[in-house]
């Protein structure tokens, strides 16, 4: 609603979980490396805790994203189970065939030591996850203790992750649950934000969702920390709702004042919830009357005027058979379905709605068409087909598909593929060509391959063809799918980077960070090591670039890194080959 406003992407402060917007303080890092270590010490358990929203579930995905490729893991997030509820569940993540009804316990923990055997053998290890561990009654915690005794005559083979609240360490500090206290290798109590790290938290989520301007004074800030206690899911809340107190104020900028009012109305004071919701409701209120005035008298596009829809066309595939009322997942790019949480298109923008109503001069051109009306009349452009290979032609391939996902078809090309979820600033980031996936007015997805993007239009090859659209047009249509390819440096053979690594890839990347921040990487006496010196200077870009700041070269750091040097060739989406 206020993203316009204060000129936004999308929401910065959304409690759903998005890897874009991880952000890892300095307790969470030392707490990511506790897990890390415990998990490589082999055996035993591992106790993660912390109150409710102080971003546990956020180091299980940053634990699991560094595990090594041969690791078996095993997730549980419903603990409410009895013992053999809990090895059943353990055996189905582990994909274990047994008799489901008929199984006892003891047939179900025979099977799970025969798999763990066979995985031992084949060099892989298996780690155990359990999440809101404070909820398992001591029997069941007593049985995961028993789970651990399945061993060889070296090492234990199963490990077993155990994350919850406080309340957890108080279980495990009872007289009857000693042993599995004794067993636990690393332990880690993650305490909330401090004002710093809150400060740098809203910098990071607001520079993620395209923010250009700071948006909360630095009293507001403090209030923000003060009133969530530096807990990272009350300070989405409270900075959501401030942010939105503000937009229906008419307010450029947050001032504590703001945020009182909007931590009020988190905690229910229903004095102050009035105060701010009775602003919302003078804009809501606006917009709605706006709206209504423009249902009868025409909405305006901001290219010219239009009082009717465009008739529809038939949509057509590439084949030339009519387009299905319900399509099949999109097994060429593998996009996800967008069917849950999806909202209607939004309208042209604030600025639109503060324009009246006009009639249309009597012998004005027609309109171009909105990207709604063309999308609607050349669906059979817009597929997956099409799309791809206009990408692979701007990278100078072909695309062969020849029954494989588009994925499988760039590593046959010499290129790799990145699929994932952004918005209009990731992918200037990113800087490359990229197929994005919008929905038509029936709901359909479509494909489009964008091979240009300014701050104002977005440009698509269509066939032999390019065509140019508002980006205001584009995004009510676009959840944020996209696919793009992209070139491995022949300096990093794995295509990943870890801190302790040593050797030519890490040559690569202190020659890289030197050159896209300036020289700011100093040289060390061993420059083949990856060391903290240098996992600073690259946290430090990943933050600039809206990357998790987990010091890993993965798959989004590399890409950047990469394509941010002048010297790299390919096509850029912001004009050009290079």
């Amino acid at each position: 609603m206020y993203e316009a406003h204060f000129g936004l992407s999308e929401r910065p402060f959304s409690i759903a979980p998005d890897p874009r917007y991880v952000y890892l303080s300095q307790a969470h890092e030392d707490a990511l490396a506790h897990l890390l270590y415990g998990v490589g010490a082999g055996g035993g358990f591992v106790q993660l805790t912390g109150e409710v929203g102080t971003g546990k579930t956020t180091l299980i995905r940053s634990l699991i994203e560094q595990l090594p490729q041969k690791v078996s893991l095993a997730l549980i997030f419903n603990p409410r189970l009895s013992p053999r509820e809990l090895v059943a569940t353990l055996c189905d993540e582990l994909h274990i065939d047994y008799a489901r009804d008929e199984a006892s316990l003891k047939d179900l923990i025979d099977r799970l030591n025969a798999r763990l055997l066979e995985s031992f053998a084949d060099g892989r290890r298996t780690v155990l996850v359990i999440d809101e561990a404070q909820a398992l009654d001591t029997e069941v915690l007593e049985q995961v203790r028993l789970l651990t005794n399945l061993e060889t005559n070296r090492e234990k083979l199963l490990q077993v992750v155990l994350v919850g609240q406080p309340e957890l360490r108080d279980s495990l500090a009872r007289p009857e649950l000693r042993q599995l206290a004794q067993r636990i290798t690393a332990r880690y109590h993650l305490e909330p934000l401090t004002l710093e790290d809150t400060r740098n938290y809203l910098l990071h989520r607001l520079s993620v969702a395209g923010a250009k301007r700071p948006l909360f004074s630095d009293a507001a800030v403090r209030e923000i920390h003060r009133a969530s206690g530096g807990v990272p899911r009350l300070i989405n809340v409270i900075a959501d709702r401030a942010l939105l107190g503000a937009y229906a104020e008419g307010i450029e900028r947050v001032e504590s004042a703001l945020v009182k009012k909007a931590a009020g109305q988190v905690r229910g004071e229903s004095g102050e919830l009035r105060q701010v919701g009775a602003g919302l409701g003078r804009a809501l209120a606006a917009g709605i009357l706006v709206a209504c005035l423009g249902l009868a008298a025409g909405w305006w596009v901001g290219r010219g005027h239009e009082t009717t829809e465009a008739p529809p066309v038939a949509a057509r595939d590439v084949a030339g058979g009519p387009v299905r009322a319900r399509e099949p997942p999109d097994v060429q790019l593998g996009m996800p379905s967008l069917e849950a949480g999806q909202q209607a298109p939004a309208a042209q923008g604030a600025s639109a709605l503060a324009q009246p109503a006009q009639p249309a001069p009597a012998m004005a051109p027609p309109p171009e068409p909105s990207f709604r009306h063309w999308l609607g009349a050349n669906a059979a452009l817009a597929d997956s087909r099409t799309a791809l290979t206009a990408l692979f032609a701007a990278w100078g391939k072909a695309f062969r598909p020849n029954g494989r996902p588009g994925c499988q078809a760039a590593r046959q090309a010499g290129l790799r593929c990145l699929l994932d979820r952004g918005n209009w600033t990731s992918l200037m980031h990113l800087d490359r060509p990229a197929v994005i996936q919008v929905r038509d007015a029936e709901g359909h997805k479509r494909q489009l391959a964008l091979v240009g993007l300014d701050d104002r239009l977005a440009q698509f090859q269509v066939g032999d063809r390019r065509i140019s659209f508002p980006r205001t047009e584009v995004e009510p249509l676009w959840q944020g799918d996209f696919l793009l390819l992209w070139a491995l440096p022949p300096e990093v053979p794995r295509g990943l980077i870890r801190p302790g690594d040593r050797g030519k890839p890490v040559l690569w990347l202190r020659d890289r960070l030197a050159e896209v921040t300036g020289g700011r990487v100093a040289p060390r006496a061993d420059p083949q090591l990856y060391d903290q010196a240098l996992v600073k200077a690259l946290r430090h870009f990943q933050a600039e670039r809206g990357i998790a700041r987990d010091g890993i070269v993965g798959e989004q750091t590399l890409i950047q890194l990469n394509d941010a040097a002048a010297s790299v060739q390919g096509p850029r989406l912001s004009g050009g080959d290079s």
